[in-house]
């Protein structure tokens, strides 16, 4: 049941070319004779070779053809007249990208003609013919409603059989019927609801094709080509597509026989429809929008998501539309219109095969205010749920809605756009059964169902607001590329650079090595593009005793370096790097060569002269905060926070603890201003690090530069390297429930006791890149997104010590909170496969092949260069470890490699953590 399409506002809202047209000329006059012989309705009727007959009801009755169209014969011998109606099952929201309006401007071509039809408006006229076509969301459809004779269903038939197929959809029919349409478009622009309805349609849905008008886009209607409009017509406009009405004074024998010669001689067509499965994602969240244009009214319009006509609710949802908005007796009227807030009030439903729009709303005087009147709206709608409908509110509504469909079916006209709607759901019968249900609907289901819908997150405001000077932004078309660059003349290149070998070797034989201070320094000059040059630095202060409870505020000290220095506020500080062409902190950083020994100056100066100012250490502190608080509930933190804590065995304290996140918060809480300087004072110096510059520059002067900036800048407290322990825990499997989220994670940790210098490390590494770790080409990705289709991405990883034994196996996925028990199944088969079968001779080749091409490309890269120094002068190595490393993964054999996973990895003692919503896990 769809009260909607028994209001005219309403019907005029959802369909265009909604007026009929009476044609005049010389038509068949005759007039019919009067006769009390019974309506052929019930009566047998012969069937033509392949059509079979469906349902009937209340004289209605359903025939199916061969080639797939449906017929519905209504024999009324009451009035002289015949309907007949074509309906369509195509509407606007079968429409594509740059092709919107396509559906309505391809209903007005095929009143343009046919091969045998040429003059499709002249024969309604000579016919005196009342005609249109109607176009919505769901449906097209044509209708012809004529006096009775012989002659003039014959034609009418035999006219829509033609069109349906050999309509002429011709280029020189589009370009002066599109000036028709734009003008229709361009009436409907005059309209302040009609504008209002379109702006609350594209922004109350996201995806659905219901958020765009049935009307179009201006620009698509101007520009819409002929080959896809062709395309569109041949693809919808077929017969198992299509149903056809005769309604009023005929013979059903007759009818259906001609029926059979004209529709039935077109072929069942090959091609299939296409299908549509755009889903409109759930609301989550109030929208608002103002539309603001010259007028002489206001309006406020609530848009509220509602289901498919075809559900359940949709009755209830129906009689609640009624009890709201119908004048005079509707609650809307009562307490806006007859208290003065409100000039008119309406509401009425937007919907059909897919859910829909329950739209409701006030017109307000020009100069009144507004907003009350739309907070007395909501109110109003939101609060109908807390105050049922009145026995008096559902008689008055079963009353009216009954009468409705009556004089519907009793008017030969209107049947045809009345079950138009029904047809475009599915089934015609689809309105008895709703009349039919009228009596069983309970205050409480229309309550119950207001509830579900007409909430605050599911609501859209928009509103109109006349205005005579808008303050509009009109965007200029873009010029062509060609007209862009028509004056452009390029220079010649003045930039340079060495063919360099990114070799182990070379590499090593390039760079000085040498002692500044308490710094080592790795420079490594060489010819760039551009002069460019990577400056790579790490300074050491501190031991695990007095870096006791300085977590946060050592986090703290970093972050506000940039923030500000005895010399430079925070901006002028950004102003300083962008004129050095620094890019990136004080401690890693790219620049040229001509700035590199004002950029190190510069980023010296930061560390050392940071000052600390109070609005921006609030301004952090806030902000960390909010980032935590944010992170509270994300599936992955959950999962890594939740992995984190059960594998911490360090106290409250310890710089290696792991922390909750309301533990973050309480300490980010604690932070005081005086502890971060005094800390930075403290702690800091350049006593203990490494520095390493790659690229475009003077050896000579860079070395006195770090002297210069550097040297007698040492901390005040001792330092040495801070070791790791694996806790020896027992494997568990926790599941963590995260409401509210639509992806879930999966985090598996396996910890190893592993040093990267042990024989088995270059092993592990390989079985790692073919298990997880080699992008979308590994078993991981192989079985769970390529096969199994449960996630965007995972991984795997692998850690091992460098000054420790602290390794670490570990295994990472997304999924869908209903995916991650098949996630988590399809990981587990995987590992165990990996361990039982092994790797192939192919895997491992593609591993070495992989790895060591990764590794090459990033010795191309000098910042990834300089920071392998820092790496390699804090162990006290060269790249020659890495040549070392690369050989022994060369070097590694399909035996060596299973028997290093097999040993490490024992999938019954993975811990693993899953977070997601246990509520969508259910589904």
């Amino acid at each position: 049941m769809n009260n909607s399409r028994l209001k005219h506002a309403v019907v005029a809202s959802m369909m265009l070319c909604g007026l009929s047209f009476v044609a005049t000329g010389s038509a068949w006059a005759a007039t019919a004779t009067a006769t009390t012989a019974k309506t052929p309705a019930t009566a047998a009727v012969k069937l033509p070779a392949g059509v079979v007959k469906g349902p009937s009801v209340e004289g209605i009755t359903e025939y199916r053809l061969p080639n797939g169209l449906k017929v519905l014969l209504f024999p009324d011998a009451s009035k002289p007249t015949v309907t007949v109606n074509v309906t369509y099952l195509v509407g606007s929201r079968h429409e594509n990208y740059g092709e919107t309006g396509m559906a309505h401007l391809l209903e007005h071509m095929l009143f343009k003609g046919s091969p045998k039809n040429r003059s499709i408006p002249q024969e309604f006229a000579n016919r005196g013919m009342d005609f249109n076509g109607t176009t919505s969301f769901d449906r097209t459809n044509y209708y012809e409603v004529f006096q009775a004779s012989p002659e003039n269903l014959k034609w009418a038939l035999d006219m829509e059989a033609d069109r349906m197929v050999n309509s002429f959809v011709a280029r020189k029919d589009l370009d002066s019927e599109m000036t028709v349409v734009r003008n229709e478009y361009e009436s409907g622009e005059n309209s302040p609801f009609g504008v209002l309805l379109k702006r609350m349609e594209s922004v109350a849905y996201d995806w659905h094709s219901y958020g765009r008008d049935t009307i179009g886009n201006r620009s698509d209607i101007e520009n819409v080509k002929i080959d896809n409009l062709q395309a569109f017509y041949r693809t919808y406009y077929q017969p198992d597509n299509a149903v056809l009405l005769v309604a009023g004074k005929f013979d059903p024998a007759q009818t259906l026989a001609w029926i059979g010669k004209s529709f039935g001689a077109i072929p069942k067509p090959k091609r299939a429809l296409p299908p549509f499965w755009t889903v409109e994602p759930t609301q989550d969240g109030e929208r608002s929008f103002v539309v603001r244009r010259k007028g002489d009214m206001q309006l406020v319009v609530l848009g509220y998501k509602i289901p498919s006509a075809l559900q359940e609710d949709s009755d209830a949802l129906s009689f609640m539309s009624e009890i709201l908005g119908d004048t005079p007796t509707g609650r809307l009227h009562k307490a806006l219109v007859e208290t003065g807030k409100a000039a008119e009030v309406f509401s009425f439903p937007q919907t059909g095969y897919a859910p829909g729009l329950q739209l409701i709303g006030a017109v307000v005087k020009a100069g009144e205010p507004l907003e009350p009147v739309r907070d007395a709206l909501i109110a109003a709608v939101e609060g109908f749920a807390k105050t049922p409908p009145t026995a008096e509110e559902m008689e008055r509504v079963r009353r009216n809605v009954a009468n409705g469909i009556e004089k519907s079916l009793n008017d030969p006209q209107k049947v045809g756009v009345t079950l138009s709607e029904e047809i475009a759901l599915g089934d015609w019968r689809l309105l008895f059964l709703d009349r039919d249900k009228l009596p069983t609907i309970t205050a409480e289901q229309v309550s119950a169902a207001a509830a579900r819908y007409l909430k605050r997150d599911n609501r859209t405001v928009g509103t109109f607001i006349p205005e005579d000077n808008p303050l509009r932004a009109d965007i200029p078309a873009a010029p062509s590329v060609a007209e862009v660059m028509k004056d452009f003349k390029g220079k010649d290149s003045v930039l340079t650079s060495e063919v360099f070998d990114p070799s182990q070797d070379n590499i090593n034989a390039r760079t000085e090595i040498k002692t500044i201070g308490g710094l080592r320094v790795a420079l490594l000059p060489k010819k760039n593009r551009g002069e460019a040059v990577s400056v790579n630095m790490s300074l050491h202060w501190g031991d695990e005793k007095n870096l006791f409870n300085t977590n946060a505020v050592a986090a703290a000290a970093s972050a506000m370096l940039m923030r500000g220095t005895d010399k430079f506020t925070r901006e002028q500080l950004s102003d300083a790097f962008a004129k050095l062409k620094i890019s990136g902190g004080p401690f890693n950083f790219e620049t040229t060569g001509p700035n590199l020994d004002a950029a190190l100056r510069l980023a010296a100066h930061v560390v050392k002269d940071a000052s600390f100012p109070a609005a921006e250490f609030e301004q952090l502190r806030q902000q960390w905060l909010v980032g935590i608080e944010a992170s509270r509930n994300e599936p992955q933190s959950l999962a890594s926070t939740e992995m984190d804590l059960y594998f911490n065995q360090y106290p409250k304290g310890d710089v290696r603890e792991a922390v909750s996140v309301d533990e973050q918060l309480a300490q980010v809480k604690a932070l005081k201003l005086e502890d971060v300087v005094a800390f930075h004072r403290k702690y800091y110096g350049a006593n203990h690090g490494e520095i390493a510059v790659v690229g475009d520059f003077d050896k000579a002067v860079i070395s006195k530069t770090i002297e210069d900036v550097f040297s007698g800048w040492d901390s005040k407290v001792s330092y040495a390297p801070i070791t790791r322990v694996n806790a020896d825990k027992a494997p568990i499997v926790k599941m963590i429930n995260a409401p509210e989220k639509e992806n879930g994670f999966y985090a598996a940790r396996l910890n190893l006791d592993l040093n990267v210098n042990d024989p088995d490390y270059p092993l592990l590494d390989l079985a790692n890149y073919i298990f997880g770790d080699g992008g979308l080409k590994s078993r991981l990705m192989d079985r769970i997104r390529q096969k199994d289709g449960l996630s965007y991405g995972g991984g795997t990883g692998l850690q091992a010590g460098e000054i420790d034994r602290a390794g670490r196996f570990e295994v990472s996925a997304i999924a869908a909170p209903q995916n991650l028990n098949k996630l988590q199944s399809a990981i587990r088969e995987e590992l165990d496969r990996a361990v039982k079968e092994g790797f192939t001779a192919a895997e491992l080749a593609g591993a070495k092949s992989g790895l060591l091409q990764q590794r090459i490309q990033n010795r191309s890269k000098d910042a990834v260069v300089a920071a392998g120094w820092t790496r390699n002068l804090y162990l006290n190595r060269t790249y020659s470890w890495s040549k070392e490393y690369e050989d022994k993964l060369r070097a590694a054999t399909l035996a060596q490699v299973n028997a290093a996973f097999r040993k490490a990895v024992d999938p019954a003692k993975l811990t693993v953590v899953v977070a997601g919503d246990e509520a969508k896990a259910k589904k």
